[in-house]
């Protein structure tokens, strides 16, 4: 099975930017998506960003204009570069790959990394 690794979390003022990073133990083409979810403490996991095996990207309304997804297939590494960041945005982030379903006709999740922890001082 596909291992997913996330790094690049830690403490950032108010107003300040991190680079995340998700590495993939093999290739990401054999995904149709790659997405980014959190979860804050005592909250549920929101979707964050996804990007297509084609380059699409789709960002939630909350991080559209502050956070942009990307990746590198040569590097098998998807990013989340994040500015402008909030207290709200303080939560655990993980990678994840993903499949597109007909059945519920959106992208389902199908492996995740152990995440990497992300705090917005206050």
């Amino acid at each position: 099975q596909v291992q997913l690794v996330e790094s690049g979390g830690g403490l950032v003022q108010t107003g300040g930017s991190l680079r995340l990073s998700c590495a993939a133990s093999g290739s990401i083409f054999s995904y149709d998506a790659m997405g980014w979810y959190r979860q804050a403490l005592g909250k549920p996991r929101e979707f964050v960003a996804r990007i297509t095996s084609g380059g699409y990207t789709n960002l939630a309304d909350s991080v559209k204009g502050r956070f942009t997804i990307s990746r590198d297939n040569a590097r098998n590494t998807v990013y989340l570069e994040m500015s402008s960041l909030n207290s709200e945005d303080t939560a655990v982030y993980s990678c994840a790959t993903m499949m597109y379903s007909d059945v519920f006709s959106d992208y389902v999740t199908r492996n995740w990394g152990q995440g990497t922890q992300v705090t917005v001082s206050s």
